[in-house]
């Protein structure tokens, strides 16, 4: 009996340890499909946005007058026409990554240059805004001055939103195959030349603000070419299969998904950017939009770590849903939440007490580094909030949720945090501080909300709506090859 008794014990030992092994092979393997995904998004975004926080320190030391148009042309309309063209584009996200877990390969290519044409339409629709963006900041209530000089800086702009185009339709295109390392490496030679190019320009040729804003168009514009290049003629055999005449059939669908995407997005870009436009209506305006500025730069810089974290959740969730493996989906979801939630706890904890002495990077001066010191606290609570609402939005594009989610974003942003925030900042005069507020309360209450859908969700029941959505694409699946074999032929 002793020796049975033994043998048994030794057994659920063995047991034991395999399915330790086993777990630690399942998190080892899942963390290297996330970090192929989230390292290289994460880094390429930091680069980008290092263009951009380049550009605003070489223009911050310019003057006073261009430092706020800057921010100001940046932090509201920009985040305004290109949150339109990213949320729409991030419905390429959603049908590439399904496309591409169900092995229709070739759909991937289709989808990408159908997504060209539905967002160069609308990006051209959106060209008046610039042309009236004074009057429109007029309205909006901003100084007079900073309108004149935003006016001027906004046409700058129109060469860079156009190549946010390419930007992000290659950049998801990619993403959803996990053959986003090009992007790493353009990214990096860009930081580098858009440093020594607006050096050169500023600095040697006292070119002035032209300077900075030609450098950050090239830069915008030079990895842009890259991708395409790898598109075209890269490792791409399975999924690109050249230019088609099927990129202008059934844009319908594609549109819906694409306008559901972008409002989604849209209503958070807008949130922040009405963040700005109620500073801008607030007393001693210039020193509060640099100070806000500088804070949303920050935010906004941590925040691509997290947006990288997004791009991996709704890759690995649109995949894992269009293979059929719900199991690997919640799992891949507790990971990645797991890892942003770990690195926002730092950024939380090192911005919280290092926030003031970080706006001297940004400026000389000492009135709006006091009162980026005085937003230090609100800075780092938004910084961990913003490590765990980027991944959720991540997978609610994974799983196609983009229409729900515009209803949580409307009713949590627009109904919660901008009254809240305006009544803070406006009625009881805590001025900037107020309305950051009010908006952290709006995010907060969006993550909630997310989080218990996220959840309560039947992931089973999403293997089989990705699966019934898919139904579509493999009885095409013949029809479009077919096609693409005659195109080729002729």
């Amino acid at each position: 009996m002793e020796e049975g008794g033994m043998k048994k014990k030794l057994l659920r030992e063995k047991e034991g340890d395999e399915e330790v092994k086993g777990v630690k092979e399942k998190l080892w393997e899942e963390n290297k499909k996330i970090w192929v995904v989230a390292g290289p998004a994460i880094f390429t975004r930091l680069s980008m946005f290092g263009v951009t926080t380049i550009t605003q320190i070489f223009v911050g030391h310019i003057g006073p007058i261009q430092f706020a148009a800057y921010n100001l042309i940046l932090t509201a309309l920009m985040r305004f026409v290109v949150g339109i063209l990213l949320g729409m584009a991030s419905a390429l996200e959603t049908l590439c990554g399904q496309a591409y877990g169900a092995k229709q390969y070739h759909m991937l290519g289709i989808y990408l240059q159908r997504s060209w044409v539905v967002l160069t339409i609308s990006a051209i629709c959106l060209l008046p805004i610039f042309a009236f963006s004074a009057p429109i900041f007029r309205v909006l209530g901003q100084e007079e001055d900073i309108i004149q000089m935003a006016q001027g800086i906004s046409y700058w702009f129109i060469p860079a939103f156009f190549s946010f185009i390419l930007s992000f339709t290659c950049q998801m295109y990619l993403q959803a195959q996990a053959k986003n390392l090009i992007i790493f490496y353009l990214a990096a030679f860009t930081l580098i030349i858009h440093l020594l190019l607006s050096w050169l320009f500023t600095v040697k040729l006292k070119m002035g603000l032209t300077g900075v804003l030609i450098s950050t168009n090239l830069a915008y514009w030079i990895p842009n070419i890259g991708q395409l290049l790898f598109v075209l003629c890269g490792p791409c055999q399975d999924t690109w299969k050249g230019f088609s005449t099927l990129a202008f059939k059934d844009l319908w669908p594609l549109l819906k998904l694409s306008l559901s995407s972008g409002v989604m997005l849209c209503l958070e870009v807008w949130y922040n950017a009405a963040l700005v436009l109620l500073t801008g209506m607030l007393k001693n305006a210039k020193v509060a939009i640099d100070a806000l500025g500088i804070c949303t730069n920050i935010n906004g810089m941590e925040m691509m770590i997290s947006l990288g974290f997004l791009a991996a959740a709704s890759v690995r969730v649109a995949n894992e849903l269009g293979r059929g493996s719900s199991k690997t989906a919640k799992f891949s979801i507790k990971m990645i939440l797991s890892m942003s939630l770990a690195i926002g706890f730092v950024f939380f904890l090192l911005f919280l007490f290092m926030g003031g002495n970080l706006a001297y990077i940004y400026t000389t001066n000492r009135a709006v580094a006091m009162e980026v010191g005085n937003l230090s606290p609100l800075l780092a609570i938004s910084i961990l909030l913003n490590s765990v609402q980027p991944v959720l939005s991540g997978v609610a594009v994974g799983a196609g949720w983009q229409s729900i989610v515009a209803y949580v974003n409307i009713a949590c942003y627009y109904l919660v945090g901008i009254p809240i925030g305006i009544v803070l900042g406006h009625v009881l005069g805590l001025q900037v501080r107020g309305v950051w507020i009010g908006m952290l309360v709006g995010i907060f209450v969006q993550t909630i909300v997310l989080s218990i859908i996220t959840y309560k969700t039947n992931w089973e029941e999403e293997v089989f709506v990705t699966r019934t959505r898919l139904q579509k694409w493999f009885v095409e699946a013949p029809d479009h090859q077919q096609q693409h074999n005659n195109e080729q032929n002729a």
